[in-house]
């Protein structure tokens, strides 16, 4: 399981290498500038999780800085990490883990700000791995052998469900991952096509609405208060740009502070880049959004990631977050 998939990932190591090495590589001028305003673009996952960042550029928090965004998707970090350190986005999105694993293979990665935390609370948390509605597997152990759905492998998502197998007594190279967009997973899930998903909000909530059933809370089995994700730059445009980098960082700030304090904006801000329903928009659960990303979870992760083999190397946390 374990050789699948690096076969299944490699294509997007060598993406990442190739961005390191392409021509296109973001010059002190990247992001363009006029009228004192700077646009940058950033790559994000239409999920819950970046609520802040469009709730934060509603409320011009971006704007009074000289800043403004452009907010583009993709399916996870993995295929955000080579956008940005080419270029093509001056920020983006990712899990810790796929920053860690890019910069395990010298992907020069730096991560900028807090972007989301674990609620910290079994049962009540934004991400859960999750079966459908009278499945027979009532616990991750159960997972042997069948088919898991993953946003993108190699990233946070493989890590903390392996862990949830683990402690549950279950062998985790004997859960067959593969990958699907969140949004794609109730669905598919529903169909049979897969035997459970770790998900998150708002896909967690689609799925409850279908009578699926949650069978753990990976990202509480990994760490408590874990943190989940970042934004984050290159290391060039960090160096050729700290003005910039510097602005987007308050802002963003700002925006988590603006989040966590008013949780029916952000919840309704949802339903601007996403397509959920109303009705299950209500049942939506929010991750916490702190100032600070929680630096001993994120060493947690960096060891279970090292068990499972992900990195080439040991992470440079130091290097890598603020």
């Amino acid at each position: 399981m374990r050789r699948l998939v690096a076969g299944l990932t490699s294509g997007a190591v060598l993406l990442v290498a190739t961005a390191c090495g392409s021509s296109d590589a973001p010059s002190s001028d990247a992001g363009a500038s006029s009228g004192g305003t700077t646009t940058v673009k950033v790559g994000l996952i239409p999920i819950v999780d970046v609520a802040p960042l469009y709730l934060g550029q509603a409320k011009g928090f971006y704007e009074k800085r000289g800043l403004k965004l452009e907010l583009t998707t993709a399916q996870g970090g993995a295929a955000i990490v080579p956008a940005v350190v080419s270029g093509q986005y001056q920020f983006g999105f990712s899990n810790v883990t796929s920053l860690m694993v890019a910069q395990s293979n010298n992907v020069p990665v730096k991560a900028v700000v807090n972007g989301i935390a674990s609620t910290g609370v079994p049962d009540k948390d934004f991400n859960a791995l999750m079966v459908k509605k009278g499945s027979a597997i009532k616990s991750p152990k159960g997972l042997e052998g069948k088919k898991v759905a993953i946003n993108t492998l190699k990233n946070i998502n493989e890590t903390v469900v392996r862990e949830s197998v683990r402690k549950a007594g279950g062998d985790p190279d004997k859960v067959k991952l593969v990958e699907l967009a969140f949004d794609q997973m109730p669905a598919a899930l529903e169909q049979g096509q897969i035997d459970a998903a770790v998900v998150v909000e708002p896909a967690t909530a689609t799925i409850k609405s279908q009578g699926g059933v949650a069978i753990a809370s990976p990202l509480v089995d990994a760490a408590p208060g874990l943190t989940v994700a970042m934004y984050f730059t290159s290391q060039q445009y960090e160096q050729q740009n700290p003005d910039v980098v510097k602005r987007f960082r308050e802002a963003t700030a700002e925006s988590l502070a603006y989040a966590e304090a008013h949780p029916d904006e952000a919840r309704q801000i949802v339903t601007t880049y996403t397509k959920i329903p109303a009705t299950v928009l209500e049942q939506v659960t929010l991750p916490k959004w702190p100032a600070e990303a929680n630096r001993a979870s994120i060493e947690t992760l960096m060891k279970l990631g090292e068990e499972d083999g992900l990195f080439k190397t040991t992470p440079d946390l130091d290097k890598l977050l603020p």
